[in-house]
């Protein structure tokens, strides 16, 4: 089965070929943990956390590392602020990230490391870009010589002058040009740094990345993944620091990377304040209702998070977990872990195969729900029920039992409904109806599904058959 993705450094679909077919490299670059993360930096999580489950089932090994960013200016100003030390400030919201990536079902990397971990690597990467006149010292920094690299601009397919406006570039009167970047800085008083050939400090950004992807997966990587805020400068630098160091034009053979998400009209951003915090939707949601609207839409657009989109989440995991019931067994999706590729349905191989197509996956898995409840004999419907199991396990989907979905929202107390219910009904006869549509959208998180008739509202939650 061939395999393709969009790559960003050509701008077009190509065919994947890797380096070693026995062993995929896979970079994504993760979270700068200084606070809880939104639900935005849960896509790039999620999608590549689909990429590695379809590269398992088609490769014998894949190395997938998913990094911390544990020193940097933001966590800095943030341990500060709130009176803590940097070190228990990163720890804390490392564990903190962790927590919610699994609540949204991502399987762990075969390597999760952290900047802090690596000072060493960052250290001799950066000498050896001074050695190559790559780099240069100026008053207590090293900074990349932008211009030493004639590929510099190529994977965000600009010129230099249109990247740099409205970037975040610094200007110092320490910098050549004011193109060049940080590659280690000055460390004083209160801030994490360690001894260097250029004095205490501590490494800018984008060389940790560049450290790590060479010491756990070499000089040239197959694919390297993350937001599409991070083509410039963020890639973009990193490839120029690692093109320089190993003296190899190819650093990366395919970049994917994932489009924003977007709240009301604007994209989610912590620095806007425009975000909603995983652990917030959590409170709410399943994470599996997360996870289905997040792969709802093609991975490299845009996608607005609302409310109606996870109340179609959850629909939508109703019908699929009520497929499954009508079929007799209790295994879930994540029996099929370790299935060879033949287990699992082509409908929804193929479309994973061009492009990570979600969407088309996804309504593969609801057209073999369709023909589970059309199915004439169990024997059949078995079958059935096996493909939609395997298919959910490459999105990461369906791996509880029956019982555990359809139990979400019954422990829900019956007079909180009614009280809930009376003040819907309240807003609707005061014409406010965005809190009557608040009120719905809060129940049907709770599992409680509404039906307004003649008589008054009825409720059920899901999986009754009979309202109350």
């Amino acid at each position: 089965m061939e395999l393709q993705f969009h790559n960003t450094l050509s701008g077009r679909k190509e065919v994947f070929e890797p380096i070693d077919p026995e062993r995929i490299t896979v970079y994504v670059c993760g979270p700068t943990v200084y606070d809880l993360v939104h639900i935005g930096n849960g896509r790039p999580a999620v999608v590549f956390d689909v990429l590695f489950r379809l590269l398992r089932v088609m490769y014998p090994e894949v190395a997938y590392v998913r990094n911390v960013t544990d020193v940097d200016d933001k966590i800095n100003a943030a341990a500060v602020s709130q009176g803590k030390s940097i070190t228990t400030l990163a720890d804390r919201f490392t564990d903190e990230y962790q927590q919610d990536i699994r609540a949204l079902g991502a399987l762990e990397p075969t390597v999760e490391p952290r900047a802090t971990g690596h000072i060493p690597e960052i250290v001799e990467m950066i000498q050896e870009l001074i050695d190559k006149k790559h780099a240069y010292e100026a008053d207590g920094h090293v900074l990349f010589d932008v211009s030493s690299d004639s590929a510099y601009g190529t994977l965000a397919r600009r010129s230099l002058e249109d990247m740099l406006d409205g970037a975040r570039v610094e200007i110092a009167p320490y910098k050549r040009d004011p193109k060049d970047f940080v590659l280690w800085k000055p460390s004083s008083g209160e801030l994490p740094g360690w001894e260097s050939p250029w004095g205490y400090g501590r490494p800018g950004w984008h060389i940790e990345c560049s450290a790590m992807i060479r010491k756990h997966l070499g000089n040239t990587i197959d694919i390297h993944g993350g937001g599409s805020d991070l083509t410039f400068p963020h890639h973009e630098n990193e490839a120029a620091q690692s093109r320089s160091a190993n003296d190899n034009a190819e650093y990366v053979r395919y970049w994917l990377h994932n489009g924003m998400l977007t709240l009301g009209d604007e994209k989610m951003s912590k620095s806007t304040g425009n975000i909603v915090t995983i652990r917030e939707l959590l409170g709410r949601y399943p994470g599996e209702a997360l996870r289905y609207a997040l792969l709802s839409g093609q991975y490299r657009s845009q996608l607005a998070w609302s409310e109606d989109l996870l109340n179609q989440a959850i629909a939508s995991l109703d019908r699929l977990y009520g497929a499954i019931r009508e079929t007799p067994g209790t295994d879930t999706s994540s029996s099929y872990s370790d299935a060879p590729i033949s287990d699992f349905p082509e409908s929804v191989t193929t479309a994973l195969c061009d492009d990570l197509n979600t969407p088309q996956a996804l309504a593969a898995l609801h057209a073999i729900a369709g023909e589970i409840h059309k199915a004439d004999d169990a024997g059949q419907a078995r079958l059935l029920r096996a493909q939609l199991l395997a298919g959910g396990w490459l999105l990461g989907l369906l791996d509880r039992t029956v019982e555990a979905h359809f139990q979400q929202g019954k422990d829900v107390n019956p007079a909180q409904i009614d009280a809930l219910i009376e003040e819907r009904i309240s807003a609707r006869q005061n014409k406010d109806y965005r809190r009557a549509d608040e009120i719905r959208n809060q129940l049907t998180a709770l599992g409680v599904e509404l039906e307004d008739t003649a008589d008054g509202t009825r409720w059920k939650l899901r999986g009754d058959s009979e309202p109350r």
